[in-house]
């Protein structure tokens, strides 16, 4: 506890080595929140929520007045965390107010596989806030999962494969078209990843992103890796699960690709199935799903945590900023 938040426990928090995932923080009831006094109290409790993040991998904010896009802005601003550009994701989003996107807009129906943000480009955010502006009408929830837990199971059952995996890490294929198109997952065209029309500075772009463009007749085949598919995160010293492995295998799929091709292991040498569905499973297994209320700010480190979407009936709208 500090200052004027409470840490509570809710049912579907899991316990690892004594440590709740996530932490939930709520107002002390004594405590009246107007939204600048959440800021105020955010800029102050800065180092706790800074060790909670460190200690657990994930903070919920619930029951706190943050009502719109731009009251969630505030909350992010007064985080203090730097804001990360969206160069080089594949999600179709929108900037909605200051420093806040919409989260993945691909249709209710389609689930978003398991993720760490932006895995599969050499730079990636750090620290990602997602808020609750309307709660779904059933589902929708965005599961989330600890990187290294992931990592041990995975090596435990898997040896070999991890092994292949930590020294040949992964390329990443995927075809863009010219356009945005909302109804996949993966939608986003050319020029809003690389945010220009200029097919050149698209290439410099790439480039820079560690990345190969291939022009086709409507449209371009990114070309990212061999990229690592284990890392390690040297503030907890240990080894994470830190790839899109699962996501592009199971997810990378509409008009433009298919999947069993948008990954492959650093070599070029196909994945195996099997394995894959499998890691699925673990990931499933060790999962949080915390149904959204409104006004809930989710705070992860993209490190530490993977997540996800599950599919939903509408309303739901999920904004999301990502931070250096």
């Amino acid at each position: 506890m500090a200052g004027s938040f409470v840490e509570i426990q809710i049912p579907q928090q899991k316990l690892y080595s004594g440590i709740q995932f996530p932490v939930v923080i709520t107002p002390s009831p004594a405590a009246s929140f107007t939204l600048s006094a959440l800021t105020k109290t955010i800029e102050a409790q800065k180092p706790y929520l800074e060790a909670q993040l460190r200690k657990s991998g994930a903070v919920l904010f619930r029951g706190f007045p943050v009502n719109s896009a731009s009251d969630f802005n505030e909350v992010v601003e007064a985080s203090g965390f730097e804001e990360f550009p969206y160069v080089g994701g594949a999600a179709p989003r929108t900037n909605v107010v200051g420093r806040v996107f919409t989260a993945n807009e691909s249709p209710p129906d389609q689930k978003i596989p398991f993720h760490h943000e932006m895995a599969q480009v050499p730079e990636y955010p750090a620290k990602l806030f997602f808020f609750c502006e309307v709660e779904p009408g059933r589902g929708g929830e965005t599961p989330i999962v600890l990187s290294h837990i992931v990592y041990e199971r995975m090596k435990e059952r898997y040896p070999e494969f991890v092994d292949k995996l930590e020294e040949h890490g992964l390329i990443y294929n995927r075809v863009l078209g010219e356009d945005d198109d909302p109804s996949s997952p993966i939608g986003r065209g050319w020029k809003s990843t690389f945010l220009t029309k200029d097919k050149s500075i698209a290439e410099e772009r790439a480039a820079k992103l560690g990345m190969k463009l291939e022009w086709l007749e409507d449209g371009v085949k990114s070309i990212m890796g061999p990229i690592p598919a284990i890392k390690y995160d040297s503030t907890r010293q240990r080894k994470i699960w830190f790839n899109s492995m699962v996501a592009a295998y199971t997810g990378w799929e509409d008009a433009r690709n298919d999947p069993v091709k948008a990954v492959t292991f650093g070599d070029g040498s196909p994945l195996p199935a099997v394995t894959i569905h499998d890691c699925l499973k673990v990931l499933e297994e060790e999962s949080v799903a915390i149904p959204w209320r409104k006004g809930d700010v989710l705070l992860l480190d993209n490190l530490a945590v993977l997540h996800s979407r599950k599919s939903f009936s509408p309303p739901r709208r999920v904004l999301a900023s990502l931070c250096k």
